[in-house]
C-alpha cells in the first residue's frame, strides 16, 4: 500500500505532521492518516492497525466513521507492553476533530488559523463572552493566534484528549465541539490575562503552562472561562445560623452556586438538635436531618445544566446531639425518612474526642441551642484549650441536657459508615485552627466538598427588611462565604526546581486573576473573595513523580523526599504572592495575620539551612511587603483534569497499573503514566499499600500546606478493626487536618468533579 509523499511522511517535523493530518482528513486516504498517527511512536507499527482496518476500508462508510473505528482499534491495542497505542488513538481523534473544524470554519486555512474570526463567530452564537473582544484588539488576537502551538496536541493520551473535548470544549446545540484543544487553552489564558497591564505577554505565559500540561486549572475555570457566564471557582463554603431565614439563605446560595457548576461545603453545627424547644415549645425541633434533606433536594433539582447533579458536603460536630442520626444518612439500613443519599456527610472532630477514644472514656452529646441558652456561650465558636474548658463546663453543669455514650462506640459508628459508604469525611478542627494563618480575623468551622479548603467562615445576617415606596428592601451584613480558586502543578512533568518555580509563579498570578475576572452568582462570595484573595495551589502527578524518581511509596525516603519538595513549592508560592503584593498591593487581611507577625514560619519550624529555602529572608520580606493572598496552598483531587494532563490524580497512588474503563462507546484500556520496565514496580497499587506510609507522607506534606489536602485512605474488606482505627488515630496524631474518602476495595464511591483542578 504505497504512500504519497512518503519522504515527507518520514522526515516531516511534528508541525508538518499536524498540518498533514488536516489535509489528509479532507483529501487523502484513511491509510495515510494511520501512517502519520503511528509515526515516531515506538511499538506502534502502522501495518498492524492498517491490517485490522483493511477489510473495513473497502466499505462505503464515510471517512469520519472509518476514523472512529480506527480510534477504537488503536485503543484496544493499548497494553502494558505497548502503551503508546493510546497516543495513536489520540492522534486519530485529532484527525477527526481537524476535519470537523474545517467544516465548521471554512474560512480557516489550517486547523489553527483565524482565531479572531472563530471567536467572533462563537460570540455571535452566544457561546463566547463579549468581554474577550472588548479587552483584545484584532491585532493582539492575531498575534496570539500565531502563537498557538499545534504540536502540543500530540501530548495528549486518547483519554486525556477525549476528556478535554467532551467535557470542556464549547459546543453547539447538538453538543458538537466547536473548539480545538489549543483554542481552549488560549481562550482560558486570554480570559485570565485580560486585566493585566501586559495582557498579551501574560496570555502567552498562561497558555504555555496550560498547553504544555505543566499545570491545570480547576474544572469550572477550564469549562467556563471565555463563556458569557464565567463562574470560575470550584467550591464554596457557607454556614447558616440557627434561624429559619439563615438556613434558607444558605439553601438559596447553594442553588445559585450549583447552577453555575460550583460545589458546596455547609456547616450545620449551629442548628438545634431534634427534640429541642422552639419559642419555648418543648420537643418542637426536628433537628438537622430535615434541613439536610432539604439541601439534598436542592442538589438534585439545581443540577449543572443537566450534566450532573449538584454536590454538597454537610459538616456536623461529633458532640452534636444529632450526630448518630447524621452518621446513618447514607447507609442502607434504617428509616429511609432519615436518609439523604445525595449529600456527602462530614464530621468536625476536636482533639478532646480523639483523646477520649484513645482512653476509652465517656463522650457527651449536646444541643448547641441548649448550650447557648444554659451556659451563655457557644461550643462551636472556639477550639483547642478554650473548647476543652467549655466542654468540661457543659459536662459539669447539672441542668444541661446531654446524651452520654462511650467515645469509642461513636467512633465505631464513624468507621462502620466509612466502611459501608466511604464517608463521613473527617475534619480535625483543632489542628486546622491552630495552623490557620488568619486566625486574627475568625475561625475555620469546616472544610469544603473535597476537604482541601480551610478558610475563615462566618454566617451572613439579615439586618432589616423594610418597605419603601412599595418596594421590599432587604439589607444583609455579609459573612465570610468561602471561595476556592484552584490550580494544580503537574509533578509528572517535573524537570527541575527552576521549572517548578516558573510554573508555580505563573499559577499564583493566574489564580489571583481569577478573583478579578470571575462571575459571582453570590454577592457575599465576591466580597469574601476580594477580601482574602484566597488561592488553592495544588498538585497532580504525585505518584507519577515518585515512579519517575524511582522512589518506593512504602519507604522512609518517600516522606523525607516530599518534605523537601513541598518546602520548595511552599517557598515559591509565598514568594510569588509577595511579589504580586509589591506589584498590585497586599490583601486587606494581611495586617495582624501569622504571615505578618512571622508566626506562620515559627509554627512550621522553618529555619534557613544550607541547600534549602532561605526562610529567614522570606519571613522578613513578607513582613515588609505583605502577601497578595491570605491562603495559598490546598491540594484538590484532580480526578478529572489529571486525565487531561496524562498524570496521576492529586496525591493518590494509582488504583491499577493497567485497567479497563467502561465508557458508553466501549471499553478503554488505560495504563499508569509513563509505564515501562523502569517504573513498573514503583507503581504499587493503592489497595496493596500499607496506609501508614501514606499517612506519614501526608503529614510531611501537611507542614507546608496552609490549608489541607484531599487525602484518601485505601482499605480492603478484610481490614482488621484495630488497624482501621489505628489509621484514624495516626492521621490525627501526625497533624493531618482532614481525611477525605475511605476507599474500600469493594465499594464504588462517587467522585467530586467540582474541585477537579
Amino acid at each position: 500500500m504505497s504512500i504519497v509523499h512518503d519522504e515527507v511522511l518520514v522526515h516531516q517535523t511534528q508541525v508538518r505532521q499536524s498540518e498533514l493530518w488536516y489535509a489528509l482528513c479532507d483529501a487523502r486516504t484513511l491509510m495515510q492518516v494511520i501512517e502519520a498517527a503511528c509515526q515516531n511512536l515506538s511499538g506502534c507499527l502502522s501495518a498492524v492497525l492498517i491490517g485490522k482496518m483493511e477489510s473495513m476500508a473497502k466499505t462505503k462508510y464515510p471517512l469520519r466513521q472509518h476514523l472512529v473505528m480506527a480510534q477504537q482499534m488503536a485503543v484496544e491495542l493499548t497494553s502494558v507492553e505497548e502503551p503508546n497505542w493510546q497516543f495513536v488513538a489520540a492522534r486519530l481523534l485529532l484527525a477527526s476533530r481537524y476535519a470537523m473544524a474545517k467544516e465548521q470554519y471554512p474560512f480557516s486555512l489550517s486547523p489553527y488559523s483565524g482565531l479572531y474570526e472563530r471567536i467572533t463567530t462563537l460570540e455571535r452564537a452566544g457561546r463566547y463572552g463579549r468581554y474577550i473582544r472588548t479587552h483584545y484588539t484584532k491585532e493582539e488576537m492575531d498575534e496570539l493566534s500565531n502563537y498557538l502551538q499545534p504540536t502540543r496536541d500530540l501530548l495528549f493520551t486518547y483519554v486525556g484528549l477525549k476528556q478535554l473535548i467532551d467535557r470542556y470544549a464549547i459546543t453547539d446545540e447538538q453538543q458538537q465541539a466547536l473548539e480545538l484543544p489549543q483554542e481552549i487553552f488560549m481562550g482560558v489564558a486570554m480570559h485570565l490575562a485580560m486585566k493585566e497591564k501586559h495582557k498579551v505577554a501574560r496570555a502567552k505565559e498562561f497558555y504555555d503552562v496550560l498547553s504544555k500540561l505543566e499545570a491545570t486549572v480547576a474544572t469550572p475555570t477550564l469549562s467556563n472561562a471565555r463563556k458569557p457566564y464565567h463562574q470560575l471557582s470550584s467550591c464554596f463554603i457557607d454556614m447558616p445560623e440557627d434561624d429559619l431565614i439563615s438556613i434558607y439563605e444558605t439553601d438559596k446560595a447553594f442553588a445559585r452556586v450549583s447552577k453555575f457548576g460550583g460545589g458546596m461545603g455547609i456547616y450545620l453545627g449551629k442548628i438545634r438538635a431534634r427534640g429541642s424547644a422552639i419559642r419555648h415549645h418543648q420537643g418542637a425541633s426536628g433537628g438537622v436531618i430535615p434541613w439536610i434533606k432539604n439541601y439534598n433536594n436542592t442538589a438534585i433539582s439545581c443540577n449543572q445544566l443537566g450534566v450532573r447533579k449538584g454536590a454538597v458536603a454537610i459538616y456536623l460536630d461529633v458532640w452534636h446531639k444529632d450526630i448518630q442520626d447524621f452518621l446513618q444518612l447514607k447507609t442502607n439500613n434504617g428509616d429511609d425518612r432519615m436518609k439523604a443519599h445525595d449529600i456527602f456527610p462530614a464530621i468536625s472532630v476536636p482533639d478532646e474526642f480523639m483523646r477520649r477514644v484513645q482512653a476509652r472514656s465517656a463522650w457527651y452529646l449536646f444541643c448547641p441551642y441548649e448550650v447557648k441558652k444554659v451556659m451563655g456561650f457557644c461550643l462551636e465558636d472556639v477550639y483547642g484549650e478554650e473548647f476543652e474548658r467549655r466542654y468540661q463546663a457543659c459536662i459539669d453543669h447539672p441542668d444541661l441536657p446531654r446524651i452520654e455514650m462511650q467515645a469509642i462506640d461513636l467512633m465505631k459508628r464513624v468507621m462502620q459508615s466509612a466502611f459501608e459508604t466511604g464517608t463521613p469525611f473527617v475534619f480535625f478542627r483543632d489542628t486546622a485552627n491552630r495552623m490557620n494563618p488568619n486566625k486574627h480575623l475568625g475561625m475555620i468551622y469546616c472544610s469544603n466538598l473535597c476537604t482541601e479548603i480551610m478558610q475563615n467562615s462566618k454566617p451572613m445576617r439579615m439586618v432589616e427588611e423594610t418597605l419603601q415606596n412599595g418596594d421590599i428592601i432587604m439589607r444583609y451584613e455579609a459573612g465570610d462565604f468561602v471561595v476556592c480558586n484552584l490550580s494544580s502543578l503537574n509533578l509528572g512533568q517535573y524537570d527541575s526546581l527552576a521549572m517548578i518555580e516558573r510554573v508555580v509563579t505563573t499559577q499564583i498570578r493566574m489564580m489571583d486573576n481569577v478573583i478579578d475576572v470571575n462571575y459571582y452568582p453570590i454577592k457575599q462570595a465576591q466580597i469574601t473573595n476580594q477580601k482574602y484573595r484566597s488561592l488553592g495551589l495544588g498538585i497532580s502527578g504525585y505518584h507519577q513523580y515518585l515512579a519517575k524518581k524511582q522512589i518506593t511509596w512504602e519507604s522512609e525516603e518517600h516522606s523525607h523526599h516530599v518534605d523537601e519538595l513541598f518546602a520548595w513549592i511552599n517557598f515559591f508560592a509565598i514568594k510569588a504572592s509577595m511579589d504580586l503584593a509589591k506589584e498590585k498591593g497586599a490583601c486587606s487581611t494581611f495586617a495582624g495575620s501569622d504571615w505578618d507577625t512571622g508566626d506562620y514560619f515559627t509554627l512550621r519550624g522553618y529555619e534557613t539551612k544550607q541547600g534549602g529555602p532561605d526562610w529567614d529572608w522570606l519571613k522578613q520580606e513578607v513582613h515588609k511587603h505583605g502577601l497578595r493572598n491570605a491562603y495559598l496552598i490546598a491540594i484538590a483531587p484532580t480526578s478529572s483534569t489529571s486525565l487531561i494532563a496524562g498524570s496521576t490524580a492529586g496525591i493518590d497512588p494509582v488504583f491499577k497499573r493497567f485497567f479497563l474503563e467502561e465508557k458508553k462507546n466501549g471499553v478503554i484500556p488505560q495504563t499508569a503514566p509513563g509505564l515501562h520496565a523502569d517504573t513498573f514496580w514503583y507503581y504499587k497499587e493503592a489497595h496493596t499499600i500499607d496506609q501508614t506510609y501514606s499517612i506519614k507522607a501526608a503529614a510531611a506534606r501537611q507542614r507546608h500546606i496552609d490549608q489541607s489536602q484531599s487525602f484518601n485512605l485505601y482499605i480492603t474488606p478484610q481490614i482488621d478493626v484495630r488497624d482501621f482505627l489505628g489509621y484514624y488515630m495516626e492521621a490525627w496524631q501526625r497533624g493531618l487536618k482532614t481525611i477525605y474518602y475511605v476507599r474500600n476495595q469493594s465499594l464504588e464511591v462517587e467522585e467530586c468533579v467540582a474541585c477537579s483542578s
